[in-house]
């Protein structure tokens, strides 16, 4: 296939843009990216795509999400607003977790895959808990994953907060898922990946925090999101919660931690050092009122701080423009962060994140990359150029805008129409799924 009369935004280390650009791949895997009549000279027997001027861009990548969050739009909760974060875990989101069934966790998980697919997302990093649905529920989302077309690296939440049984059923869970994509991944099966999933240090005992270490070397944990998960580490161990956490090995290469809005600056230092990988959620942190992570600090350190959404839509335009602004309105300074510095986060870091999950690199149109491709309409009305190529995709870009999204040189979605899924049957197994989650949530 030869996508051409594009203009490609290519996202590799010159920052190039084509402007009546066309990219070549076969087998799912990009391998020539120059102007259209040199390209469509060189391959005249090729099937075409005339992209008519369109913007065409690596797929958006989503560093932490969560699929299970699906059935919150809309849920009654009785009794007052939950008045702080803490309050919002225990009348939300881990009585959520308990109602749900095998069923609705692929129902759920199929909602978000169709919201990616339309606003261009096309790796996601899921962290699900379904505690009286643990056995089996990584299978049921990969599933949902595989049908969709695109990618994800999945883990099961462990924690301690329903028992000890619980605990060991979730660390069961994530051996087993990732023994299985390790075969996949050998066989050649690319578009699954695993972490080890773990909640956050203030529902995890040492003795549980010891079994998982001992289970994997990667990991994924919610870390600072609110000060009670420093409170906590500190009446625990004496330790900050990045302290006591690199003390059981969950730091280092490969593994990422949610949020970290409250870590000081040693944290930030000991996860620079390590080389682990940190995730920033704006609206979401905006949404639990936990206030906004230190970005600048981090990002001055070097440290790979990545973009998710944390359940939000998966309009990752949307993330990162929110990302931007937060920054600004927290400091009262329109200085703050600035689109080069978020681009950077959720297309270069988010890149990096997913070459340690992935064996051919995603995020980048380049010979080589898998094609995981997005095209868009959207048509700059001033001059477009490298140096302000991201206030563009900030100010000028949104999900909405998503005609095509590609995923390993196949079609998802082709001039707005899904062809991979069911819309309408995804919704009314969605409505179903989610009316006997909210009753079995009432009664709990």
């Amino acid at each position: 296939m030869i996508i051409h009369h594009a203009t490609v935004l290519t996202f590799d280390p010159d920052n190039r843009i084509l402007f009546d650009g066309a990219v070549r791949y076969q087998a799912g895997v990009i391998d020539a990216v120059v102007e259209s009549p040199t390209l469509l000279a060189a391959y005249p027997d090729d099937e075409r795509w005339d992209a008519d001027g369109k913007l065409l861009m690596p797929g958006q990548i989503c560093a932490h999400t969560h699929f299970y969050g699906a059935f919150a739009r809309g849920m009654y909760l009785p009794g007052p607003p939950a008045k702080d974060f803490p309050e919002i875990l225990q009348t939300l989101w881990w009585k959520l977790d308990k109602a749900l069934d095998l069923e609705g966790v692929r129902s759920s998980a199929e909602v978000c895959l169709v919201d990616a697919i339309r606003n261009g997302t096309t790796t996601l990093v899921d962290h699900h808990a379904s505690q009286r649905a643990i056995d089996g529920s990584l299978d049921v989302i990969a599933e949902a994953v595989l049908q969709s077309g695109l990618r994800a690296a999945l883990c099961y939440e462990v924690t301690d907060r329903d028992g000890p049984e619980a605990a060991q059923a979730g660390i069961r869970e994530n051996v087993r898922f990732l023994r299985r994509v390790q075969e996949e991944q050998a066989a050649g099966q690319g578009r699954l990946a695993a972490l080890f999933g773990l909640h956050a240090s203030l529902t995890l005992s040492d003795a549980t925090l010891a079994s998982c270490a001992a289970a994997a070397s990667r990991f994924h944990i919610h870390v600072a999101e609110h000060p009670a998960d420093q409170y906590d580490s500190l009446q625990k161990s004496g330790k900050r919660a990045v302290e006591r956490l690199h003390d059981f090995g969950i730091t280092g290469p490969g593994s990422l931690m949610a949020h970290c809005v409250h870590i000081d600056g040693w944290e930030m230092a000991l996860l620079a050092e390590t080389q682990t990988f940190v995730s920033h959620q704006p609206r979401s942190n905006m949404n639990n009122a936990v206030g906004a992570a230190e970005l600048t600090p981090m990002l001055r350190k070097g440290m790979a701080v990545c973009l998710g959404n944390d359940g939000f839509s998966n309009d990752m335009f949307a993330e990162m423009k929110v990302a931007d602004l937060l920054q600004k309105a927290a400091h009262s300074d329109p200085r703050y962060l600035g689109a080069d510095q978020v681009v950077k986060m959720a297309i270069h870091h988010n890149r990096q994140l997913a070459a340690t999950l992935f064996d051919r690199p995603v995020g980048i149109v380049a010979p080589g990359a898998d094609a995981d491709l997005i095209l868009l309409d959207h048509y700059p009305t001033t001059p477009l150029h490298p140096g302000n190529l991201p206030w563009h995709l900030l100010f000028g870009s949104n999900g909405g805008q998503v005609h095509s999204t590609i995923v390993q040189g196949v079609p998802l979605m082709r001039d707005r129409q899904l062809l991979t899924c069911d819309e309408q049957a995804v919704a009314a197994r969605s409505r179903k799924a989610a009316q006997a989650t909210w009753e079995r949530f009432l009664r709990l």
